[in-house]
Order: structure tokens, then C-alpha cells, then sequence
């Protein structure tokens, strides 16, 4: 059975545990280590991820996960699933959890090798649509207002910041992130450069080429996008790093050409394809001349890829959904969808980020960013150095060998693109009454503030309760990536019931809230530290596909479906970090919701997908009614009070 979990795409990952008392990024190959380092050694200390069982062993309570399925079956169908898991537990999941045990002592994350292949480089789908993660840049609130005539003046301030974090990590100086007390894993930061998805017929893979200086040398060019052609210039000249003046002249270049000159082919929609055609197609291209292998694997190991965008979009402070929508699914042929970072800049001075998501999640990227917007602020969005431009080499064009069948299928490949995309409704807007400040004077959580108000929301929209995925970092463990929160609980949905019953009254409602908030606290604490319990039933379903034996009944119940499992959660979501930076994807399912958002001191940001063609769902309202039910919920904490 090719497995419906094959469709997690939008899940992130992480399964890794890190303790440390060395200072900056150390990112040499780690070696696996098979005893644990005495305590206070300076050496990085990196935990295996350990199989756990599911939820505290099964022998405790009937696994805790039975709540979980409870708001989306009537009795009878929960009683049915109880059985099946009773069954399970007892028979053949004894004995999938006993090799998943021996699998977990030969490897030192039992699952980073199936996840990366199963949520990521298995899939056949379009991942630059389905999988890639994109968001806009937040210059508009400060320094870098929308203004015509300001793309490549910006562009090279902006790029110059991301080489100089470049430059960071290749000496191993950014500092190691932490949670709480917790050392966390720093293995993806070394994919946000010279990384690209290679597309395979069965099966994609990973091209990195980064090294820092003490592993060798590292590819230094950058490869441009601009009207369908491709350029590549090196962002060091003479042992230095190029200067904002001189990465400008290298772009006026560019873009001046490609403005007085026939566009070029737009090679790079392919990347947009369905995977096994775009492998099957870049054989071809391989075929047609040798020479067009060369100029794949120098866009392959760029740094990164900077597109010029001839797009305006509106891009307000409290509105960033045309910004978002262009960032995500803006023109194919000035994005690499393969490549691990875009940098999108548009004619009107705005900017965006679009990334291939197998390779890293979302902090590893808003941390750059971060670090970016930090250092623009700090010199008021000018480039504050000298106005030399040294004699660098001209930008060189990369111009591939194509035939007619070639040019054929980038027209097809743009037409069933935009299809596709022009059915996504996309809305991104800023609440501005009150932010995780307030959210926190009132001893609340703001994560778990912004999910339950989610959960009240879609159940007010649609009448029932809604299967919910949440990201869950594990950068705890070692090359950890994540785990599934589930937010839709029983304590959720029984909150969410009694907001809409007009019998209860406030303390009971309040009472609710308050369970429902413990809950979710909990279960947040639990999955970042290995007590989850979805990649452990990925692990168990894929070990018996491994051996080759039937797959459990478990997995084929309709519980597992209806609640979420498979790949099938109708709300997709993730807390993209109190910083400026917020971010998108598509919903999971035809049906259900992609729900993003970035909570700051003041304001919330959401963005909000659906899919057009399905009439049950609507982005804009529920983002709205989410926006009501922050109020509903800080009017209940204050009426309690009276």
C-alpha cells in the first residue's frame, strides 16, 4: 500500500536533542556517538532519538492517543477503534515496536533517513506548489516603504546582510540557539546555502555542497533570475566579499540586458513540475548537450538564487496578501523552485522569501532573515560603506541548450502551473487590537491563545470539530526536525461547544478555556521532547512496509483518517516565531486550511489558504472569524474578573 502518510508534505520535521556548553555553530559532520559524554564536557552532546512509546508506554492507560480520535467519531465508531487499538497494541505493534527498537540502536536518529524521503523526496506531487514554504519580507514597516525604481538598490543591501550570515556560519561563529535550558540541534542551518532538491524518476535527493572554512572550499556564486534567463556572478572577487555598490552594478547589468533583449525561455518553470517529469525532462536536457549538466549544477551549487520580479505588489503593514501570494506562487520562470532559497525582490522595492521545504523548516530560515532585518535596521536600510567598485568580472549567462520539445513543455508546464495556483484563495492580514503582550499579562500562552481561537473559529464556521496539525520542534534531539501537536482535544472541543451554548455562563466557559489551555500546554511541552506520538506511528507503519507484512488494521480504521492521520489534517498550521517574519503553505487537503502566524508584542499575524474550488471552505472568513475569536477570548478573561 503506497501509504496516504506519503502526504505529509506539510508537516516539518525535527527528531534530535542537543546539550552543549561550546559557544557558536559547530557544523562539521557529526559523528555518531554510542555513550553518552561525561557531564560539563565542552564537547556538543547530542542525544539520540530514541523510539518512545507511545505516550508513556503502552502499558499505561489505553493509549492516550484514543482521546484524540473522540471528537470525530459517534460512540459506536469509537468503540470499534478502541478494539482495533487494543489489538494492535497487543499483537502485531509488540512486535513492529520491538524492530523499530533495533533499528533505533544501529542509527543514531531512527527516523531522519525515512522522514526526509517519506514527507519530502518521495512525494510526486508539484512540491514547489504542494511542499515549498514562502513569506514576505517586513521592510515595509520600517525602512523600505513600497516605491517604484528601488528593487535593485534594495536587492543589493539586502543580499549583501545574507552573505555576510553566509560568511557566519562558514566560520562557525552563530551563536548556538537554545530553548530554555535545552541545546538545540544546528544541523539545518547549513542547508540554507549551496543547496538544492534534485529531481529523481522514483525518488528526489539533496545536492548540498556547503562547507565552512575549516571543512574546504565552498561554492561563492550566485545564481540571478530576471525575464526567462539565468545569470550566475561570484559574490567573492579577490579573497572579499563584493559590496552593495558592486552587487549593484552586477545586477544593472542584468536587469538592463534582460529589459532591451528578447526574455529568455523561462527553464526555470520546470522546476514547478510534477516530479517525475521534471526528472525525466532534466534527463533529456542532459541528453540534448553535456553542456546543459554544467549549467544545472552551478545553479545547483549557488549560494542562492535572487530573482528579479517584475511584480508590484500592495504591501501594507496590516495587509500582506498580495505580497504573500506573489512570494508563494508568483512567476514560475524567475523561481528555482528546487533550490533551497530564493530571495524575490519586485519592482516596487518589496521582497520575499520562497525555499524548498525538505531540506530545513521554518526557524532555520526566519533566524537568517532575523539576523538580515536586524543589521538593515541598525543602518536605516542604507549601505553606509564605500562607493568603490572594483574591476569584478561581468555576470556570466547561463543559456542552456533547448529544442522545440523543450519549449513545448515549459509552456505546458506554465499553463498547468497557473491553473493550479490560480485556484488557491490566500489572505494575509495583521490583527492590531492586542499581541502576545497583553496574551501574557493574563498568564496565557500565545500559541496555544492563537490555536484554540482556531479551533473555536472553524467550529463556529463549519459546526463541527476540525482535525488539526500543529509543528512541534525536537531540535532537542539530535538533527531533530518535528513532531505533531494535535490541537483539536476533547478539552478543546468541549470549550468550544459551551462558547456557542448560550445556557453556560462565563465561569463555566472560563473553566473550560483553562482545561483546554492545559491541555494543549502539555501536549506542546511533550511533543518537543519526545513524547509525541505521530512519528512514532510513521515509524511502526513504515517498519512494516519495510518487512514487508500487511499493514495494521490500525492504520486503515477510519479513525486514523478522520483524525487527522495520513496526511490528512483539515488544518495545516505553524507559529512562524514572535519576530517579524510570518510565512505560508497550502492547505493539506482540497478541503481544509493552511494557517500560519507570527505573533508580535501588538498584533498577530495570520495567513490563511484555501482552495477556491471547494465550497465548504473560505480563507477570508475564517481568518476573520479567527480575528473575532481573539476578542470573544480576552472578553471572557476580563468578564471573569468582574
Amino acid at each position: 500500500m503506497q501509504v496516504a502518510i506519503s502526504v505529509l508534505f506539510s508537516l516539518s520535521s525535527h527528531a534530535t536533542e542537543v546539550e552543549t556548553q561550546k559557544l557558536g555553530l559547530n557544523l562539521r559532520v557529526w559523528k555518531p556517538q554510542t555513550s553518552s559524554f561525561p557531564e560539563g564536557s565542552l564537547t556538543m552532546q547530542l542525544k539520540v532519538f530514541h523510539v518512545l512509546l507511545l505516550v508513556h508506554g503502552w502499558s499505561r492507560s489505553p493509549m492516550p492517543k484514543g482521546r484524540q480520535v473522540k471528537p470525530f467519531l459517534n460512540q459506536q465508531e469509537y468503540q470499534r477503534t478502541e478494539d482495533i487499538v487494543k489489538k494492535f497494541e497487543n499483537g502485531i505493534g509488540k512486535e513492529l515496536h520491538r524492530k523499530l527498537l533495533e533499528r533505533a540502536k544501529m542509527r543514531r536518529n531512527w527516523l531522519e533517513d525515512w522522514w526526509l524521503n517519506v514527507a519530502y523526496l518521495d512525494l510526486r506531487i508539484s512540491t514547489q506548489i504542494h511542499c515549498n514554504m514562502g513569506g514576505p519580507g517586513p521592510y515595509i514597516e520600517h525602512f523600505w516603504p513600497p516605491k517604484e525604481g528601488t528593487q535593485i538598490e534594495r536587492a543589493c543591501v539586502n543580499i549583501w546582510h545574507t552573505l555576510k550570515y553566509w560568511e557566519l556560519l562558514r566560520e562557525e561563529k552563530v551563536a548556538i540557539q537554545r530553548s530554555g535550558s535545552a541545546v538545540l540541534d544546528m544541523s539545518q542551518f547549513r542547508m540554507l546555502f549551496c543547496t538544492c532538491r534534485i529531481p529523481g524518476v522514483t525518488r528526489d535527493s539533496i545536492g548540498s555542497y556547503f562547507k565552512t572554512e575549516t571543512e574546504g572550499e565552498c561554492p561563492s556564486h550566485l545564481t540571478v533570475l530576471c525575464r526567462g534567463r539565468v545569470f550566475a556572478f561570484d559574490a567573492i572577487h579577490e579573497g572579499n566579499m563584493v559590496t552593495p555598490p558592486e552587487i549593484f552594478r552586477q545586477l544593472t547589468y542584468i536587469q538592463k540586458r534582460c529589459h532591451s533583449e528578447p526574455d529568455g525561455p523561462g527553464l526555470a518553470a520546470l522546476t514547478s513540475n510534477e516530479r517525475t517529469k521534471w526528472a525525466e525532462l532534466r534527463e533529456y536536457l542532459v541528453d540534448l548537450d553535456p553542456k546543459n549538466f554544467t549549467l544545472l549544477e552551478k545553479i545547483q551549487r549557488s549560494l542562492f538564487v535572487i530573482c528579479l520580479d517584475d511584480s508590484s505588489p500592495h504591501a501594507t503593514p496590516e495587509d500582506y496578501t498580495e505580497l504573500i501570494r506573489l512570494g508563494l506562487i508568483g512567476d514560475p520562470t524567475v523561481r528555482w523552485g528546487d533550490k533551497s532559497y530564493n530571495s524575490i525582490f519586485f519592482s516596487n522595492g518589496t521582497c520575499a522569501a520562497f525555499c524548498d521545504h525538505s531540506p530545513f523548516d521554518a526557524m532555520a530560515l526566519i533566524t537568517m532573515l532575523s539576523y538580515a532585518e536586524k543589521t538593515i535596521m541598525e543602518n536605516e536600510g542604507k549601505w553606509k560603506g564605500s562607493d568603490k567598485v572594483r574591476d569584478i568580472p561581468w555576470p556570466e549567462e547561463l543559456v542552456f541548450t533547448v529544442d522545440q520539445k523543450i519549449i513545448n513543455e515549459i509552456e505546458r508546464t506554465k499553463e498547468f502551473y497557473y491553473k493550479k495556483v490560480s485556484d488557491l484563495q490566500l489572505v494575509s492580514y495583521a490583527f492590531t487590537s492586542f499581541g502576545k503582550a497583553l496574551i501574557r499579562k493574563k498568564k496565557l500562552h500565545p500559541d496555544t491563545f492563537v490555536q484554540l481561537a482556531l479551533q473555536l473559529a472553524y467550529y463556529k464556521c463549519h459546526g463541527r470539530p476540525g482535525c488539526c496539525y500543529e509543528t512541534a520542534m525536537t531540535r532537542r534531539f539530535y538533527h531533530g526536525r518535528t513532531e505533531t501537536i494535535r490541537p483539536c482535544t476533547v478539552e478543546a472541543v468541549e470549550w468550544c461547544k459551551s462558547m456557542l451554548d448560550i445556557s453556560d455562563n462565563t465561569y463555566q466557559r472560563l473553566q473550560l478555556m483553562h482545561k483546554a489551555f492545559a491541555k494543549h500546554d502539555k501536549m506542546r511541552k511533550d511533543c518537543e521532547n519526545g513524547r509525541g506520538f505521530d512519528r512514532h506511528l510513521l515509524g511502526l507503519l513504515l517498519i512494516a512496509q519495510e518487512q514487508g507484512l500487511p499493514v495494521p488494521e490500525l492504520y486503515v480504521d477510519n479513525a486514523f483518517t478522520a483524525s487527522g492521520g495520513g496526511g490528512n489534517f483539515v488544518l495545516s498550521t505553524s507559529l512562524t516565531g514572535y519576530t517579524r517574519f510570518s510565512g505560508a503553505a497550502i492547505p493539506m487537503v482540497h478541503h481544509g486550511y493552511g494557517f500560519f502566524y507570527a505573533i508580535r508584542d501588538d498584533r498577530i499575524v495570520a495567513t490563511c489558504s484555501s482552495w477556491k474550488s471547494c465550497p465548504e471552505t473560505d480563507a477570508e472568513v475564517l481568518c476573520r472569524t479567527v480575528f473575532q475569536c481573539f476578542q470573544d477570548m480576552l472578553q471572557l478573561t476580563v468578564a471573569a474578573q468582574l
